[in-house]
């Protein structure tokens, strides 16, 4: 079990290193829950494999960098679509 963890979190970090994926969107694509994306980036990867952890974490701050320009940008179109939605 404890090989499979590690496995996991080596592929979580080139995944989140190749496509600049936010933990939710690794956690959808892998089919696991935020939390546990969370913990293996930035807890078990730190042990398993020092140097991937540096890039991962360098993407992870950068995403939480602009996390609140995200958040402005869905909540734009969320109202955009409700306005378009009452015009027709």
């Amino acid at each position: 079990m404890k090989g499979i963890v590690e496995e996991r979190a080596a592929m979580l970090g080139e995944y989140i290193i190749e496509s600049k994926a936010t933990v939710r969107s690794a956690a959808k694509k892998f089919g696991i829950s935020k939390s546990t994306v969370h913990k293996d980036v930035s807890q078990r990867l730190k042990n398993v494999n020092p140097v991937l952890y540096k890039e991962v974490r360098e993407i992870l701050d950068t995403n939480k960098s602009q996390r609140h320009i995200r958040g402005g940008i869905a909540t734009r179109n969320k109202y955009l679509k409700i306005k378009m939605k009452n015009e027709n």
